[in-house]
C-alpha cells in the first residue's frame, strides 16, 4: 500500500464519485478505478460499492475514511510543519484565490491583510477551485476563497458572498432587453467552457438548460474566457456568467456583449472561505487568522 491509493480512496469517498474525484485528481477515472481496485485487493475487502451511476461507501469503507483522511493529512502536514518549526515570528499564511472573485471580496481580502499584519503575513496564491481545495487539504495552503459547492468533509467552509448569474448574449440581437427566459434561447448554443476552469456548480447549471430544452453545445478546450466573448459577438451563442457589473469577470466583457437576468429562474454563484478544520481549532497554528477571516470576509 501506498500514499496514493489512501489519498485516490479519499477522493472518491469525499465525492461519491469517480468521475469528480479523477478531476480533482487531474487524472483519468480508468487508472483511478484500477488503483482502487488494487487498494481493494490489498485489504481484502470490498470499500466501495459502485454501479453505473451511483457509489457508495461498504462499511470497511466507512471503517477506513478516518483513518486514511488521518494519515493522508499527517503526510501532507510534514512540509508546513517543518516551516512553522523555523518560521520568523510572524509566519506567512498562504491564502488561496480562485479566479473571478467579486471586487468587494478582493477589498476585504486587503483588509484581512491589513488586520492579521501584526502576527502573521498573507500571501495570496492562484488557483482554480478543484487545486486550492486539494492544496488546503494537503496543508499547503492555510485558507482558500473558493466556489462552491466543495465536496470535502475535513474541512470547515463559511459563505462569503453569492453573486447572481446571467446570461451572456450578442448585443445585436439582445440589446434591447431587460432580461431573457430559457424559451428564448433554445436555438442558441451555450458555450461549455473547457473542464476544470469553472466551478462544480455550472455542471448543474448545464443540466438545468437541457431541462428547458437548450441541446446545442459549444465546447471549449481553452482556458481564457476572452474566446468566450468572441464566440458570443459571433451571434447564436450564449454564456452564464456574474450578473453584477462590478464583478471581477467584468474585464472579459466587450461592447458587443449584454448580460442580463433570467426571467424563470435565478442561478446564483456562491463564494467561500475554506480551511482544515483540524488547523483552525483552538490552541492550532491557524486559530487566529481564521477567526480573522471569519469576521471580515463574508458578507454582513
Amino acid at each position: 500500500m501506498e500514499i496514493f491509493h489512501l489519498r485516490y480512496f479519499l477522493a472518491v469517498a469525499e465525492n461519491l464519485s469517480f468521475s469528480r474525484a479523477a478531476r480533482q485528481l487531474h487524472m483519468a477515472t480508468s487508472p483511478l478505478s484500477q488503483r482502487i481496485r488494487d487498494l481493494e485487493r490489498e485489504l481484502g475487502t470490498t470499500l466501495l460499492a459502485r454501479d453505473s451511476h451511483h457509489v457508495e461507501l461498504t462499511e470497511a469503507g466507512r471503517q477506513l475514511l478516518p483513518h486514511a483522511r488521518d494519515v493522508v493529512h499527517r503526510f501532507d502536514d510534514i512540509p508546513w510543519r517543518m516551516r512553522q518549526a523555523a518560521e520568523i515570528p510572524h509566519p506567512t499564511v498562504y491564502v488561496g484565490v480562485a479566479p473571478g472573485l467579486h471586487s468587494r471580496v478582493r477589498d476585504r481580502l486587503v483588509a484581512l491583510e491589513r488586520e492579521c499584519a501584526r502576527s502573521h503575513r498573507i500571501q495570496r496564491w492562484p488557483a482554480n477551485t478543484d487545486d486550492l481545495v486539494r492544496s488546503v487539504l494537503r496543508g499547503e495552503l492555510a485558507m482558500a476563497l473558493v466556489h462552491l459547492p466543495v465536496h470535502a468533509s475535513a474541512l470547515r467552509i463559511v459563505e462569503v458572498t453569492r453573486e447572481p448569474l446571467g446570461a451572456v448574449l450578442p448585443k445585436a440581437e439582445f440589446g434591447t432587453h431587460s432580461s431573457v427566459s430559457l424559451s428564448e434561447l433554445t436555438e442558441y448554443s451555450y458555450i461549455v467552457p473547457a473542464e476544470g476552469t469553472v466551478p462544480v456548480y455550472f455542471e448543474q447549471l448545464e443540466r438545468r438548460l437541457d431541462r428547458a430544452g437548450i441541446k446545442k453545445r459549444i465546447h471549449l478546450n481553452t482556458g481564457d474566457y476572452s474566446a468566450i466573448s468572441e464566440l458570443v459577438a459571433n451571434g447564436s451563442a450564449f454564456s452564464v456568467s456574474m450578473l453584477d457589473p462590478d464583478s471581477g469577470m467584468r474585464k472579459y466583457r466587450t461592447d458587443e456583449q449584454v448580460v442580463l437576468p433570467f426571467e424563470d429562474f435565478s442561478p446564483a454563484l456562491s463564494t467561500g472561505l475554506v480551511w482544515r478544520a483540524d488547523r483552525g481549532e483552538e490552541g492550532c497554528d491557524l486559530q487566529k487568522p481564521v477567526e480573522i477571516a471569519q469576521k471580515v470576509l463574508p458578507d454582513s
